[in-house]
C-alpha cells in the first residue's frame, strides 16, 4: 500500500504540517506517515504543539537531538535514509528550512523518492543564516514547489525552476491561526501577568545575529529594560536564548526589569493568545512577522532582511534589525498610533492547506492511488 511521509523536526514546522495532513486525510484519505526527526525535542517546543494543534503522535521518531549544523544535518540524513530504504514511501513532503527539511529531502531525492517543499522560494538573500542556504537548495532538488507568496514564485522562476512544479497555495500556518485563534483567545492570558488586551508589547528572540555576540544581546537587554518602561513586555524565553543569556550573566538584569515578564516557552495557543491581544510585537521570527500581519498587529522584526517581503510590502512588519534607534523610533510611532495599516494578503484565508493538497494530488498521480485512512 502506498503512501506519502509528511516530515517535522522543528516547532515551526507543527503549524503548518497540520492543515496539510487534514487536507490529505479524511474519509477517502491518502495514507500518510508522520515523521518527527526530533530535532526539536524539549516537550515545550515539540510535544505540546502536537497536543494543541491535534496532530496524532508521530508514526516515526528518528530522535536525533542538538548539535552542530553539520552534525546534525548527517545524523537526520543517515537515521532517514534508513527509514526509506525500509518503508519506500511514493513521495516526500517537508516543510520550511531547518536542517530537518533540507536532510530529509536530500535523502530522499537520493532514493529517487519525489519531494514536495511547503514555504518553498522564499528568500532573505543573506547566506550567513543558515535556513537560507537550506531553502536553495531544498527548493532545487524538489519536485513539487507550494509557495505562499509572489516573491516566492518569482525566485524560483529566477533560479530556473519549472513553472510546471510551482504551484501558488498560500499560507498555510495561516490555516492553523485562524483554525485556532477562537480557542487562542478564550485563555484571556493577558490577565495572568496583569495586563489588559493592547496594553503590552510581545518579545521573542532566538536568531544568532541577536543572541550570539554578547555586546550585541546585552545592548538589546538593556533596551527590552528601557523600552518596558514605556510598554510592559512579555517575553517567553527560548531555550537557545536562555543558555546565551546566562552565559553572558544577563538573565539577572532581565529579571530585575520591573514591568518585563519573563516565562518559560509557550505552547501554541498561548503565544498567539498574547500575539494577538499586543499593542505591537518585537521579534526576528518569519512565522510570526506572517501571523501579526494577518492579526494586524505591529510588527518591529529585528532583522536587516526578511525571507518574507510581502509582511513587509501589504502586512504590519518593519525591519529595525537590531538598532536601538530604529526600534525606539517604530516604537513611538505605535504608541503614537501612526503605524500603517495592513492590506490583505491574497490566499492566506484559511484553505491553503486544500489547495495543497490539491496540488499534491495533481502532481504525483494520487487521484488514482486506493484511498484509505
Amino acid at each position: 500500500m502506498s503512501q506519502i511521509d509528511c516530515v517535522v523536526g522543528a516547532r515551526p514546522n507543527f503549524m503548518k504540517i497540520a492543515p496539510m495532513l487534514r487536507a490529505l486525510e479524511g474519509p477517502r484519505g491518502v495514507r500518510t506517515c508522520l515523521v518527527h526527526t526530533g530535532q526539536h525535542y524539549d516537550p515545550g517546543m515539540s510535544d505540546v504543539f502536537f497536543e494543541q494543534l491535534g496532530i496524532r503522535a508521530p508514526d516515526v521518531r528518528l530522535d536525533v537531538g542538538s548539535d552542530t549544523h553539520a552534525r546534525q544535518t548527517a545524523r537526520i540524513l543517515e537515521h532517514y535514509e534508513d527509514h526509506l530504504s525500509r518503508t519506500r514511501p511514493a513521495g516526500v513532503v517537508v516543510v520550511g528550512d531547518v536542517n530537518s527539511t533540507l536532510a530529509c529531502a536530500l535523502a530522499a531525492v537520493k532514493l529517487g523518492i519525489p519531494v514536495a517543499h511547503v514555504e518553498a522560494g522564499l528568500r532573505s538573500r543573506d547566506r550567513r543564516m543558515p535556513e537560507e542556504i537550506n531553502r536553495v537548495v531544498t527548493d532545487a532538488i524538489s519536485d513539487v514547489l507550494l509557495v505562499t507568496e509572489e516573491s516566492g514564485r518569482r525566485n524560483l522562476l529566477g533560479e530556473g525552476i519549472e513553472p510546471s512544479k510551482i504551484h501558488m497555495v498560500g499560507n498555510l500556518m495561516i490555516d492553523t491561526l485562524y483554525h485556532e485563534l477562537p480557542r487562542a483567545r478564550e485563555l484571556r492570558l493577558p490577565e495572568r501577568y496583569g495586563l489588559g488586551d493592547g496594553a503590552y508589547g510581545l518579545v521573542t528572540l532566538h536568531r544568532p545575529s541577536n543572541v550570539d555576540d554578547p555586546r550585541v544581546l546585552a545592548a538589546l537587554v538593556g533596551l527590552l529594560g528601557e523600552l518596558s518602561g514605556t510598554l510592559p513586555l512579555v517575553f517567553p524565553v527560548h531555550p537557545r536564548t536562555r543558555s546565551r543569556l546566562e552565559t553572558a550573566g544577563l538573565l539577572e538584569r532581565l529579571r530585575a526589569a520591573p514591568r518585563l515578564f519573563l516565562t518559560e516557552p509557550l505552547g501554541y495557543r498561548e503565544n498567539l493568545a498574547l500575539m494577538a491581544a499586543a499593542k505591537l510585537v518585537l521579534t526576528d521570527s518569519g512565522g510570526m512577522q506572517e501571523e501579526t500581519t494577518v492579526l494586524g498587529v505591529p510588527c518591529l522584526t529585528l532583522r536587516d532582511t526578511t525571507e518574507r517581503p510581502i509582511t513587509v510590502e501589504l502586512g504590519t512588519s518593519i525591519l529595525v534589525g537590531n538598532d536601538p534607534i530604529a526600534i525606539r523610533a517604530a516604537l513611538s510611532e505605535v504608541i503614537e498610533g501612526r503605524y500603517r495599516h495592513p492590506t490583505p494578503i491574497p490566499l492566506w484565508d484559511g484553505h491553503a492547506g486544500a489547495r495543497a493538497a490539491e496540488a499534491l494530488r495533481a502532481a504525483w498521480d494520487l487521484v488514482h492511488w486506493n484511498y484509505v485512512i
